[in-house]
């Protein structure tokens, strides 16, 4: 029988959230400002912003490199 009429459902008898997860990515990132690679978990859209504004700008904005 149909929810609405009192039963379990004819399809679904279960409602479950959907989890978005981030797009994450290993990256070795070169940052010439420090002359040496950078090891970080970074989203696809991160790596976008990365190309735009540079990896030293983008990474000291996000607090990964002091300075």
């Amino acid at each position: 029988m149909a929810k609405k009429k009192g039963g379990v459902g004819r399809h679904v008898t279960k409602n479950v959230r959907r989890e978005f997860h981030p797009n994450l990515h290993e990256h070795r990132v070169w940052v010439p400002e420090l002359k040496k690679f950078v090891r970080i978990r970074v989203t696809a859209r991160g790596l976008k912003t990365i190309n735009k504004n540079g990896a030293y700008r983008a990474l000291k904005k996000a607090g990964v490199i002091a300075g």
